[in-house]
């Protein structure tokens, strides 16, 4: 039986940025379509022989837990600023999604049962997720300041 594979798997991409995940504020946006970068380089990763897809994912998931949590810094100080209602659980959701992937990090280092590309199409789902329902939902918040004028142009949103 013939395995079907989407164009992007095709090209070693396990997804591509689309317009519909972008939130309507630029620097986050950039932020996202990183991620989706970074995603698909562990991707790339996954795809390499064993010994080398080791070492080069090793490599990855530093760089990519480094920038998650740069853009969760990033974005919780914009939801700070806006004093977005909902800031309490969207960090909670942040610090489950780290702990998560800092275990699983903590287990490919430790050589227990960890498989990569299981890992990153996690990566990938969750993100995807998150930004489709809880990024959509302060991006509205966000809107709804900009229509009524509430919004302090110093924040640069």
């Amino acid at each position: 039986m013939a395995q079907i594979t989407t164009t992007a798997e095709a090209d070693n991409v396990l997804v591509e940025w689309d317009n519909r995940y972008a939130i309507g504020i630029p620097l986050i946006d950039d932020q996202h379509k990183e991620l989706i970068q970074l995603t698909n380089e562990l991707y790339k990763s996954c795809l390499a022989g064993d010994e080398a897809a080791r070492a080069n994912f090793g490599t990855a998931v530093k760089g990519t837990v480094d920038y998650v949590k740069y853009h969760f810094s990033a974005e919780e100080k914009i939801l700070e600023n806006v004093k977005y209602p909902e800031i309490g659980e969207h960090k909670r959701q942040h610090e489950v999604f780290v702990k998560q992937v800092l275990e699983d990090v903590q287990n490919f280092q430790e050589g227990k049962k960890f498989v990569p590309n299981v890992f990153v199409r996690f990566l990938k789902d969750w993100i995807l997720s998150h930004i489709a329902v809880m990024d959509t939902q302060y991006a509205k918040y966000i809107q709804n300041l900009k229509k009524q004028g509430a919004l302090d142009s110093a924040i640069g949103i």
